[in-house]
């Protein structure tokens, strides 16, 4: 059994040599230093004391009472710490003979002071001057003596370590980097589905692990790619039919946002999922707010009955709920032999949801914003026309007060009575035209819309007026509301006004040709009291609105008595049997 030894133990070993080595050159880095600190203090002050030499010439000369104070300051800077270094056992014979040379001929000094002999000092200050520069030479060798050990120390530590890194790097290619080169080779012959490889052999157990695991591994895959063609087949054909149903998806999604959400859309989506999936039959039911339903089926149609097919069995339809949240907006039906795909029928059944629901808030929506246009325009008609006709009133009134008996002739009477009575039909007119614009819409039931308005009326005529609205939500637009809910409204105010009904009966339905009609039948005195179109506002507006729902508007007598006003327009989508 071949005896491993572990790699990390090697590589530690190579670190702790490199370590060892430049541990030792930044101790021997720091001893260096630690004995040239103070070196530059002692230079100092080397020199100081040929500064004070002189400077104790000239007190003697001049200033005797400071000479002793002068004399003190010297032989502290000669005992200083700084230069007693140069005693030191680390310190050359040559620096320490050469300092206590200054301290004697200091002391030879110091007697010519004493002995106030000024003539001897000074003859003798150059020769003790010169002595003092010999301390600071031998001082500035000593201290480029240590930096020069210090440079050598650098280098041959520098020379070890880059002995033993080449060493390393050597030893590391040769039994580390080689074997791991080697496995790389396996690795890239692997990648390249040649699972059949030989691994290098290795004496660290690291290494060995390593390649016996590539070696398992390439095991593996030789078994494992035996069946992988089959399974990415697999997988490449579910892909290609997600991404097929993602575009039919995302085709249809933009088809039913494009253009006016109507049954020719939803049925043309219908068509393409039947054909996408090849399916039997496809329906879809849409069930509306007012409990109405309405069934879109595929271009193959519904069967009538489920035994369709030639063995006879009898295949349940499958049903995808239109639901969202609480709104439930119908159901999608479907029949197949083959089994359907549950996902994408839900996620179809969900985009139709959304979509009608899209297409449902933006009818409201540009129903209210109609509406508000509508109470805009209401509030500036009443606060310009209204102040003003309130005005025109007031100033007839101070008209005719102002005008006396004698200037009052029947014509001016007749005049101001003419404008009188014109000022206030008007005033009439534009509070009935301001009723009108502040009818509000709050809900997109038109039924009850009507049935709002109608419960005013009753209240402030006392006439019966019974209404039966037949319609399905889904056949009126928003801009088709507010006209059909105005001309209902101006035919209603016109039959209490002038044809003195006691019944008032509005019929709303759809006829078997696919046209809306909008009944208002009274029992009145018939339609005698109406004017022509030109000659009445009222008539007129309602001809407008009536040909603005691309409709028609007719005035006939009952046979029992009375006048119908007829409304026929086309719904805004084609009506759905069924």
């Amino acid at each position: 059994m071949v005896k491993r030894g572990s790699l990390t133990s090697t590589i530690l070993r190579l670190m702790l040599v490199l370590i060892f080595i430049s541990s030792s050159l930044a101790v021997y880095s720091i001893i260096n230093l630690s004995f040239s600190i103070g070196d530059a203090r002692a230079i100092n002050a080397s020199g100081s004391l040929r500064m004070q030499s002189y400077r104790l010439k000239l007190t003697l000369d001049s200033e005797k009472h400071v000479v002793d104070e002068r004399i003190k300051q010297f032989e502290q800077t000669l005992h200083s710490e700084a230069l007693e270094r140069s005693t030191a056992w680390y310190s050359p014979k040559e620096l320490s003979d050469q300092y206590l040379l200054v301290i004697d001929k200091w002391q030879h000094m110091r007697a010519f002071i004493d002995n106030e002999q000024n003539q001897l000092y000074s003859a003798a200050l150059k020769d003790f001057v010169d002595t003092i520069d010999l301390l600071v030479l031998e001082m500035e060798r000593f201290a480029a003596l240590k930096l020069r050990i210090l440079v050598i120390g650098q280098i041959i530590g520098l020379f070890l370590m880059i002995v033993v890194a080449s060493v390393a790097t050597r030893y590391t290619r040769k039994k580390m980097v080689l074997p791991i080169l080697r496995l790389m080779d396996v690795a890239n012959s692997i990648s390249k589905g040649k699972f059949k490889v030989e691994v290098p052999p290795s004496e660290y157990m690291e290494l060995y692990a390593l390649g016996e695991a590539f070696k398992k591994t390439a095991s593996e895959l030789d078994r494992l790619y035996q069946d992988l063609e089959g399974q990415v087949n697999e997988k490449t054909t579910a892909l290609t039919r997600a991404n097929n149903e993602l575009s039919f998806l995302y085709d249809n999604l933009i088809t039913l946002h494009a253009d006016r959400l109507d049954y020719k859309a939803l049925g043309s989506a219908l068509n393409q999922l039947q054909r996408f999936e090849a399916l039997d039959y496809l329906r879809l039911v849409v069930q509306h707010a007012d409990d109405s339903i309405d069934s879109i089926e595929a271009e193959t149609g519904w069967p009538d009955s489920l035994n369709i097919y030639q063995d006879g069995s009898n295949h349940k339809p499958v049903k995808y709920n239109l639901q969202l949240e609480d709104k439930n907006l119908g159901y999608l039906e479907v029949i197949s032999l083959k089994p359907l795909n549950n996902v994408l029928f839900v996620n179809f059944a969900m985009m139709l949801t959304r979509s009608i629901v899209i297409h449902n808030a933006t009818e409201e929506r540009q129903q209210l914003a109609l509406m508000e246009e509508r109470a805009v325009i209401a509030r500036e008609l009443h606060d310009s026309l209204g102040q003003l006709l309130s005005y025109l009133k007031i100033q007839v009134s101070l008209l005719r007060k102002q005008i006396t008996p004698e200037q009052r002739t029947e014509k001016i009477e007749s005049q101001l009575n003419d404008i009188n009575e014109g000022v206030s039909t008007a005033y009439v007119q534009l509070r009935e035209l301001l009723s009108t614009f502040r009818l509000v819409i709050k809900d997109p039931n038109l039924g009850q819309a009507i049935e709002v308005m109608l419960s005013d009326l009753r209240k402030q005529s006392g006439i019966n007026i019974k209404l039966n609205y037949q319609l399905p939500q889904h056949l009126l637009a928003s801009n088709q509301h507010i006209h059909i809910l105005h001309l209902t409204r101006e035919a209603t105010i016109n039959s209490i006004k002038h044809a003195q009904p006691s019944e008032i009966e509005i019929d709303c339905f759809l006829a078997d040709s696919g046209m809306i009609h909008i009944n208002i039948k009274d029992d009145g005195i018939g339609v005698s009291h109406l004017k022509e179109r030109d000659q009445h506002f009222g008539i007129g507006i309602m001809h407008e609105r009536a040909t603005k729902l691309h409709g028609t508007v007719k005035f006939e007598n009952n046979p029992q008595g009375g006048t119908t006003v007829s409304l026929v327009f086309p719904p805004q989508q084609e009506p759905l049997n069924g």
